[in-house]
């Protein structure tokens, strides 16, 4: 069994924590450049990490885009100089301020937001009027996840026309996320992944056929990562291929990333025969997922779940499992993204020691905007 996981000055980490290896996470980045034909059309979200050295990795490995989804991450890209930054959500409300606030303060970012309405479309017009700098948008297209967007049809076509000619407003292109797509199958995946892409493509080309210009197309996540590299011109906006998770790890063997991030925690209680306590709670680990699918020990591979409270996590181990007070377990999280997001910093590992900490700077919903 390969040990890259194990710690040999684990002591000096505290538990529960949230352990980077910047090593498999540069591995990852080239993986990901080696997998498309032209370095410009990826545009990589940074919902997983939320950490600025992290960027700087992908920046100094040449990439200049970059997706988000939160006025703090895109404030962070900001801060890192980032040369392209799409803000993939439509705001409302204070948040309109707060992106005319980001186009300010980080003029060497070019930023750009969503839109998929008439309403939201003139608000954004007249904040772009009212502040003397045109706003950049992409159209938001559902294709598939009925989360946001408008549908690939006239009304579509029409609203893009109407951005267009709308004053303080800069249209760039389309935008399409497919999230809901997870079929462990790649040609199921392929298959459900193409009602949406034919939609999308065919939208873009009625944009050009009546004299608008090509609109650029920034679309998908990991899950459909292969599928948009393929087709020419397509931003491809992957994020959990930074860290890799155990869900993705089971579920898109196609994409063979490396786990770069892990969770430790310690046997805190011995509570009978069979069980044992880590202090991995729901404070811990992402809780979406049903009791048995949230977390996957590497050195308790048979463990199995029985409770979870917020600091306490209750194992059943079998017997003469071996494991005492203080061992020390290795988890690999089924969701790594919000599980990213409960830790403020990360524990670097380098050579299986520990190296330093990284802070998860955009898990606060603000940092100064």
């Amino acid at each position: 069994m390969d040990k890259w996981f194990e710690i040999k000055d684990v002591d000096r980490a505290d538990s529960p924590a949230l352990v980077f290896f910047p090593d498999r996470i540069a591995a990852n980045i080239e993986k990901l450049k080696n997998s498309i034909e032209k370095i410009g059309r990826l545009r990589p979200h940074v919902k997983t990490h939320k950490s600025a050295e992290v960027i700087f990795l992908l920046l100094n490995a040449g990439i200049s885009k970059f997706k988000c989804a939160t006025i703090a991450e895109a404030e962070m890209l900001g801060q890192c100089n980032a040369p392209d930054v799409l803000l993939a959500y439509q705001p409302v409300g204070p948040k309109i301020a707060r992106f005319i606030n980001l186009v300010t303060k980080y003029p060497l970012t070019r930023f750009s937001c969503l839109f998929d309405n008439p309403s939201s479309l003139n608000t954004l017009s007249i904040a772009g009027l009212a502040s003397s700098m045109p706003i950049n948008v992409f159209m938001d297209l559902n294709i598939g996840m009925n989360r946001t967007g408008i549908a690939c049809g006239d009304q579509a076509l029409e609203l893009y026309r109407t951005a267009i000619d709308t004053a303080g407003i800069n249209v760039l292109g389309l935008h399409g996320y497919d999230g809901h797509i997870h079929e462990p199958s790649l040609q199921l995946r392929r298959d459900e992944w193409q009602a949406g892409w034919d939609a999308m493509s065919n939208l873009a080309s009625k944009i050009k056929a009546v004299g608008m210009p090509n609109p650029k197309i920034v679309a998908g996540g990991t899950p459909t990562f292969p599928f948009y590299a393929a087709e020419k011109g397509v931003e491809c906006s992957p994020g959990t291929f930074i860290l890799w998770d155990k869900g993705y790890q089971d579920s898109f063997a196609e994409q063979d990333f490396q786990i770069a991030a892990l969770l430790l925690t310690r046997v805190i209680s011995l509570t009978d025969g069979t069980k044992v306590t880590v202090d991995l709670g729901h404070k811990s680990v992402a809780a979406e997922n049903e009791l048995g699918k949230r977390v996957y020990f590497i050195n308790a591979p048979n463990a199995r779940v029985i409770s979870q409270s917020e600091e306490h996590l209750v194992l059943d181990m079998g017997a003469d499992h071996g494991f005492k007070i203080g061992d020390v377990l290795y988890g690999l999280p089924k969701h790594i993204c919000p599980t990213v997001a409960l830790y403020e910093r990360a524990v670097i590992i380098k050579d299986h020691h520990v190296a330093g900490e990284w802070k998860i700077r955009s898990r606060d919903r603000k940092i100064n905007i």
